[in-house]
């Protein structure tokens, strides 16, 4: 039963939380510590502002094919 927990501990410690480490070991180096947090920033906030977009533009062409139903009892819980 040792040998569960600690093979959990393992995939844990070196395969999930290997880009923590590295973010860790990244913040040692203040020089350039601070343009890799910064770059993984503006990488995420990248893709979270494409996604916003696309979804966006999905709702307006649902919304011109006249696909959405805006009738305020289209719930039973509204009536």
């Amino acid at each position: 039963m040792k040998s569960f927990f600690e093979a959990i501990q393992w995939i844990f410690d070196e395969i999930i939380f290997f880009f923590h480490d590295i973010f860790r070991f990244t913040e040692i180096e203040p020089t350039w510590g601070w343009w890799v947090a910064n770059i993984v920033n503006w990488a995420l906030w990248g893709i979270i502002c494409y996604y916003i977009w696309y979804w966006i533009k999905q709702l307006q062409i649902h919304k011109d094919n006249n696909e959405e139903d805006q009738d305020t009892t289209a719930h039973s819980f509204l009536k």
